[in-house]
């Protein structure tokens, strides 16, 4: 089992959480000018890398909050874990991490 730090509450079992998915995904717009292919892809479309992983994580049996872990995905070791409005730390970052 993971034990995540959720930012606000500290420490916690995986248990408390759950993954919202790939992390960092923009939205097309406008609108208007967004093509069904781009707007299927921005949808169904996540990379599932091996390695560095930036996820979004919910503490739903906690505080409500969201934010992000950056996690390998082979070991399940957790890397970061940071705000939503933050953006992947560069000390980490790679080719995998959209």
């Amino acid at each position: 089992m993971l034990r995540l730090s959720c930012p606000f509450c500290g420490p916690r079992d995986e248990r408390e959480f759950h993954c919202g998915g790939q992390s960092h995904i923009q939205r097309p717009g406008p609108a208007e000018a967004v093509s069904d292919a781009s707007w299927g892809s921005y949808l169904f479309d996540r990379i599932n890398p091996r390695g560095h992983h930036a996820e979004r994580w919910h503490h739903s049996f906690g505080c409500g909050r969201w934010f992000n872990v950056l996690r390998d995905t082979t070991t399940h070791h957790i890397l970061a874990v940071y705000a939503m409005t933050e953006p992947v730390p560069d000390m980490v970052q790679s080719d995998s991490v959209a």
